[in-house]
């Protein structure tokens, strides 16, 4: 869907057509849903929140001014839904400034690993980092935002936003570098 056809959407809802917010959250479930499912790590809870995430987002359509993209506010109300929730379970979080990443990953290529297995190891490393460094990797690669956007998606200041995403690509890396190693031994 195209941001004009979205600003329509978004207009008729605005203007009391209800219906006109299934094709926003058909548009957006994958993502939302893939969002808190990393930041929850339980698949009831993630759709659960997912959905609750959808109904915020409805009930607070008229405050969405259009200064930033659909997709920014809406992943914003979902990162804050998720996070609130598990403030609530008063679980611990791992911060990233308490990995070790190793020097070597900075030596390791990653474009030398045939598309496939790129594929298969990316996607198993990326089930491996805590919620936020996931959360700002697909963000930032995946939905192609910005800093700025992402920034107030998740609440951080855009050199903070710039050095966890440079953390988290390291520790990618490093994760994928392990499993390659892990591999060749056995």
């Amino acid at each position: 869907m195209d941001q004009k056809e979205e600003l329509c959407y978004i207009e008729k809802v605005k203007n009391g057509e209800a219906n006109y917010f299934s094709y926003l959250v058909e548009s957006y479930k994958d993502i939302v849903y893939s969002i808190s499912l990393k930041i929850l790590k339980d698949h009831d809870e993630a759709e659960d929140l997912a959905q609750e995430s959808f109904i915020k987002a409805y009930n607070s359509i008229l405050s969405f001014q259009g200064k930033s993209k659909f997709s920014s506010w809406l992943y914003r109300i979902t990162y804050n839904t998720c996070i609130s929730h598990v403030r609530k379970k008063k679980q611990e979080y791992i911060s990233v400034d308490d990995i070790q990443i190793k020097d070597e990953a900075e030596d390791f290529n990653f474009d030398e690993i045939p598309g496939d297995a790129r594929k298969k190891y990316l996607q198993q490393a990326l089930k491996q980092l805590p919620e936020i460094d996931y959360t700002l990797v697909l963000l930032y690669y995946f939905e192609e935002l910005s800093v700025d956007e992402i920034k107030k998606i998740v609440n951080m200041s855009a050199s903070n936003v710039k050095v966890k995403i440079h953390r988290a690509r390291k520790k990618l890396y490093t994760i994928i570098e392990d499993k390659l190693k892990q591999e060749i031994y056995t």
